[in-house]
C-alpha cells in the first residue's frame, strides 16, 4: 500500500469514527446542559465550594465565575509548581523557577498547555497529576460552559439568565469529560501506554553514557489531553513519544479524541436553539474547512520537490516514519485547526507551505472544528459576523437564529475577532524589534520569523503547539507567552458573554420571506469564505513575510 493511499484511508476511517459518535455525544451534551436534576456527586461538590446550582446568572455574574475560578487555578498551579521541590513524589526534581512556573500555570488553566520545558526533566508525579491533569478537565469544562451560555443566548428571549456557571462546569467534567476520558485511557493502556507512578530508572546504554526515563500516569493524562483539546505531553516529544502514541492505531484514537468533542457539539448547539438544520449548517462549515485543509497538507507534504524528496516519497524530515506523512499531516491540521497543540511530528521540518497550513489554521481562531467550547463560540461570532455582511448586501437588518444583530452585537462580535489578531502581531513586532528575544531564533530569515510568528500565534490562540527551533524558556518569552496566553483566553469571553447577554434579553423575531436562511448550504458557504477573507486581510502581511516567502523561495 502506497503512503498516499494510506493517508487517504486513514482518513475515511477517521471520517466514519466520528460520523458514528456525532449524533448520540452531540445529543447526550444537550440533555445534560438542559437538565434541572443533580447527581448526587455534583450535590457534594456543590455543597463543598459553596455554590447553588439552580440560581440563574446574568452575563456579569457568569464571567466573575468564569474569571475567579480560574484566578484561584492560575495561583493554586504556580504555588504547586514553587513548592514541588519540598512536595513528595517530585522524582527530585527542583522547583520550578517563577517565570516558568507562571508560563505553565496560564498555560494550563487557559486551556493552551504550551510548554517551555522539557516535561520528563521538570515535573514529579504530584504536579503532573494533581495539577496539569487537573486544569485539564477544567479548562475544557470552562470553555465548554462558555459555550453553552452562548447558546442559551440565541434560544432564549425576553431574560437576562444564561444559566449557572458552577452547574455548567460540574457537569462538563463530571458528565462529559470523566467518563469519555476513562474509556480513552483504558484504549490507551490496551495500546502499550504506560500508566504508573515509577521513577526514574535506566533502561540502556547509549554511546558511552545511561538513557533513564521517568514513569508516570500517561495514558490518563494523555486521553483527557486529546479529549480537551488541551496538548501538553508528559514528554517533550509529546505524541512522538512511544510511551505517548506507540502505534497507528492509538495515533488515530487520538486525533479521533481531539476531533470528538468539537464536532459532536454542533448538535448540542442546534437542539438546544430548537433546529438540528442550523447545527448541520456549523457543521458543515467546520468539516468544509478541516477536510480543506487536510488535503492541502497532504498535497504539500507529498509533492515531489528535487530528488531528495522524489527519492524519499516526500517531505519525511520531521514526520513520524511509524505512522507515515499522512498520519502526519491528519495530525497536524487537527491539532492547529483546534486548540489542541498535540504533535506527532515536528511542525518546524514541514515544508515551506506545510507550516504555513499550521499557522493559518490558529489563525482562522481555531474555529474547524475548534477547541472544546471555544470552537463553537468561535464559530457563531463569525455566523455573526457572516449576517451581518449578508444584510448589508441586501439591504436589510441582519438577523441570525431569530435576533436582530444591531449595532451592540456586532461591536462584540468586532471587538471578539480583533483582539487574537491584535496580542499576536503586537508581540511578533516587539520580539523581532528587540535584540534579545531575536537571539532565541534557531534559524534566520523567513523560516525564524515563522519560529517566533508561530509562538505567538500558538499562545494567543491557546493552541500550545510550538513550531520547534525556538528557545522560548526565557524570562521574556515565558512572559510575553504567558500573557498572550491569559488574554487570548479571557478577553474574547468577555465578548462572548457580553453577547449572549445581549442576545438573551431580545424578543424573537419571526421569520419572514426576506429573512437569510442560516441552515442552508449557501449560507455555509458565506460563512466559510468570512472566515477565509477576514483572516487572510488580518494575517496576510505576516504570512507574505514567514511561511509563503519560504514555500516560494522552495
Amino acid at each position: 500500500m502506497g503512503p498516499v493511499l494510506a493517508g487517504v484511508l486513514q482518513l475515511l476511517a477517521l471520517i466514519a469514527a466520528l460520523a458514528l459518535a456525532h449524533k448520540p455525544l452531540g445529543t447526550y451534551m444537550a440533555k445534560i446542559y438542559t437538565s434541572d436534576k443533580h447527581w448526587r456527586v455534583e450535590k457534594w461538590i456543590y455543597k463543598a465550594i459553596g455554590a447553588d446550582p439552580d440560581t440563574e446568572m446574568r452575563w456579569p455574574a457568569y464571567l466573575r465565575g468564569v474569571l475567579a475560578f480560574s484566578a484561584v487555578g492560575v495561583l493554586f498551579l504556580y504555588l504547586l509548581q514553587r513548592l514541588q521541590g519540598v512536595l513528595p513524589g517530585s522524582l527530585g526534581f527542583a522547583s520550578i523557577d517563577p517565570d516558568q512556573a507562571f508560563n505553565t500555570a496560564a498555560s494550563f488553566v487557559s486551556n493552551t498547555n504550551w510548554q517551555s520545558y522539557y516535561g520528563e526533566q521538570a515535573m514529579g508525579h504530584v504536579v503532573q497529576t494533581a495539577g496539569l491533569a487537573v486544569q485539564n478537565f477544567v479548562s475544557a469544562a470552562v470553555g465548554m460552559a462558555v459555550a453553552v451560555a452562548l447558546v442559551r443566548g440565541f434560544a432564549r428571549s425576553r431574560t437576562g439568565g444564561l444559566g449557572n456557571f458552577w452547574a455548567d462546569l460540574v457537569r462538563g467534567v463530571v458528565r462529559v469529560l470523566v467518563p469519555i476520558a476513562v474509556v480513552g485511557a483504558l484504549v490507551l493502556v490496551a495500546c502499550g501506554v504506560i500508566q504508573n507512578f515509577s521513577g526514574i530508572h535506566e533502561v540502556g546504554q547509549f554511546m558511552g553514557g545511561s538513557q533513564q526515563w521517568n514513569g508516570g500516569a500517561v495514558a490518563s493524562q494523555e486521553a483527557i489531553k486529546e479529549l480537551g483539546t488541551n496538548g501538553g505531553g508528559y514528554f517533550n516529544a509529546n505524541s512522538a513519544h512511544p510511551f505517548e502514541n506507540p502505534t497507528p492505531f492509538s495515533n488515530l484514537f487520538e486525533i479521533f479524541l481531539i476531533l470528538l468533542i468539537p464536532f459532536s457539539i454542533t448538535r448540542t448547539f442546534g437542539i438546544m436553539v430548537g433546529s438540528v438544520k442550523q447545527g448541520y449548517a456549523i457543521l458543515a462549515t467546520m468539516a468544509t474547512i478541516w477536510v480543506g485543509f487536510v488535503a492541502f497538507m497532504m498535497w504539500t507534504e507529498f509533492s515531489h520537490h528535487g530528488p531528495a524528496f522524489e527519492a524519499a516519497g516526500g517531505a519525511t524530515e520531521g514526520k513520524e516514519v511509524r505512522f507515515g506523512m499522512g498520519a502526519s499531516s491528519i495530525f497536524a491540521v487537527s491539532t492547529t485547526l483546534t486548540s489542541t497543540g498535540a504533535v506527532d511530528s515536528f511542525h518546524s521540518s514541514f515544508t515551506g507551505l506545510g507550516g504555513g497550513i499550521t499557522l493559518l489554521g490558529m489563525m482562522l481562531g481555531e474555529i474547524a472544528p475548534g477547541g472544546v467550547g471555544s470552537g463553537l463560540y468561535g464559530m457563531l461570532i463569525m455566523a455573526v459576523i457572516a449576517v451581518f455582511i449578508a444584510g448589508l448586501m441586501v439591504g436589510r437588518t441582519p438577523e441570525y437564529l431569530g435576533k436582530k444583530i444591531g449595532s451592540r452585537e456586532i461591536e462584540l462580535a468586532a471587538c471578539y475577532i480583533l483582539i487574537t489578531p491584535a496580542l499576536v502581531l503586537v508581540f511578533t513586532a516587539f520580539a523581532m524589534a528587540l535584540p534579545t528575544p531575536a537571539n532565541s531564533m534557531t534559524n534566520s530569515g523567513a523560516h525564524g520569523f515563522s519560529e517566533i510568528l508561530y509562538a505567538y500565534t500558538s499562545g494567543a490562540n491557546n493552541n500550545g503547539s510550538a513550531f520547534a527551533g525556538l528557545n522560548a524558556d526565557t524570562q521574556w518569552f515565558n512572559t510575553t507567552i504567558g500573557l498572550a496566553m491569559l488574554l487570548g483566553r479571557f478577553l474574547p469571553m468577555v465578548f462572548v458573554l457580553a453577547l449572549a447577554g445581549s442576545l438573551a434579553e431580545q424578543k424573537p423575531v419571526p421569520a419572514t420571506a426576506g429573512t437569510l436562511r442560516t441552515d442552508k448550504p449557501l449560507y455555509a458557504g458565506l460563512l466559510a469564505g468570512t472566515i477565509i477573507i477576514i483572516t487572510g486581510l488580518t494575517y496576510f502581511p505576516a504570512l507574505a513575510l514567514g511561511p509563503l516567502a519560504e514555500g516560494l523561495a522552495g
